[in-house]
């Protein structure tokens, strides 16, 4: 099973016990955070939409921060003598995943969009019934 998480403005794939760098999240080390998934698959199983995600939640625990590599900027104008240089490194938390749950089945979402299906075909068949009486 696995799931693709969004932060930090990024989306990442995970497993369960992957550990990886994302952008800066706010907490202490040690601490958990639950994370939403924009996508979950689990073998055959692809949850994908809002409805099917309402339940399922992506455990993660913050390990430690760290800084990402040093981005080395230069701007220049030509013929003016103006340069600038300039340097950025960017906060990232180190983060476990621990665990992925699915929540609400896509069987029993299924099943209920089914059900509401039947239930207006049925208020169809009443509603054509009613204007064959009132035609007659």
């Amino acid at each position: 099973m696995y799931a693709v998480i969004h932060t930090g403005g990024k989306q990442y794939r995970v497993e369960q016990g992957e550990t990886l760098e994302v952008e800066r999240l706010v907490g202490d080390a040690g601490s958990e955070v639950e994370l939403t998934p924009v996508l979950l698959v689990d073998g055959d199983t692809v949850l994908a939409t809002r409805g099917e995600l309402s339940g399922a939640k992506v455990k993660v625990k913050l390990v430690g921060e760290t800084r990402g590599p040093k981005i080395d900027g230069f701007t220049y104008k030509p013929k003016s003598n103006q340069r600038r240089h300039y340097g950025h490194r960017q906060d990232l938390t180190v983060i476990e995943v621990t665990s992925i749950t699915k929540g609400r089945s896509r069987a029993k979402a299924s099943s209920r969009a089914d059900a509401g299906d039947q239930r207006t075909d049925e208020s169809a068949d009443a509603d054509s019934a009613e204007s064959e009486k009132a035609g007659d």
